[in-house]
């Protein structure tokens, strides 16, 4: 039933009212640390080589199969590749620095970001083999969520991929996303056609999620030899 307050004089249902909303902040280009991993704004000098040296080691380069770039032939061509195209605000690329090893271990960005209506998008991952299925790996998706909704009030968090990569699909399903749809042949790359699974996060959903984020990723979730004591999907609400 809609409410009497989200009519309109015409008595059409109309969407809630946001009397108090304020637009959100444009993400900082700053570091953002947690236990496992801290996500650096990323520099061509400072991650090219580490990042290549770690993407190398997926010999069969399937990493940049559903990405519109890469593989890069050496460090030099990644190198430039970061100087000419993510060093932006928009994108804004960030490297992925394991804590133990103090070496970047993979790549995400905040895009599409529009702040006046509090939307904005998770995209460019990519994870070396060393950073997949981690808790650095996961600890970065929180991070990166944790300053959206706290620091910079966004309403809606939106990850996007090709939706034959079960992969990024299970990924985002994983972290607690709802699946929206597919758009068809939303795109193109590297000459084949793209249709684009969509994924969201709600500001008003993200309490919850945090709570099962910290609770997954406080060490004595973990055993010696690190397999994970409680599951991340066990712990969110209505996770798939």
């Amino acid at each position: 039933t809609v409410k009497d307050a989200d009519r309109n004089s015409l008595g059409l249902p109309i969407g809630f009212p946001l009397p108090n909303w304020k637009s959100a902040l444009a993400p900082p280009r700053a570091p953002i640390s947690g236990v496992w991993c801290r996500l650096e704004p990323i520099d061509p000098q400072h991650h090219g080589a580490a990042l290549f040296e770690a993407f190398s080691e997926d010999t069969e380069n399937r990493i940049w199969s559903y990405l519109p770039y890469g593989p890069f032939e050496n460090v030099v061509v990644l190198t430039r590749w970061i100087e000419e195209t993510c060093l932006g605000s928009d994108p804004l690329f960030h490297a992925i620095v394991d804590q133990s090893s103090n070496k970047a271990l993979g790549v995400a960005s905040y895009l599409r970001i529009n702040p006046a209506v509090g939307v904005i998008e998770v995209g460019h991952i990519n994870y070396a083999p060393m950073l997949q299925k981690t808790p650095a790996g996961t600890e970065a998706m929180y991070l990166m969520m944790r300053r959206v909704f706290e620091e910079l009030g966004y309403r809606r968090y939106e990850w996007k991929c090709d939706a034959l990569n079960a992969t990024s699909r299970q990924a985002a399903e994983r972290l607690g996303m709802t699946f929206e749809g597919v758009f068809r042949q939303a795109t193109m790359y590297k000459g084949r056609n793209r249709d684009t699974a969509w994924f969201s996060i709600l500001d008003r959903e993200w309490p919850r999620m945090k709570s099962a984020f910290e609770t997954w990723l406080t060490p004595e979730n973990f055993r010696q030899d690190g397999e994970q004591i409680n599951r991340l999907c066990d712990l969110i609400p209505d996770c798939s």
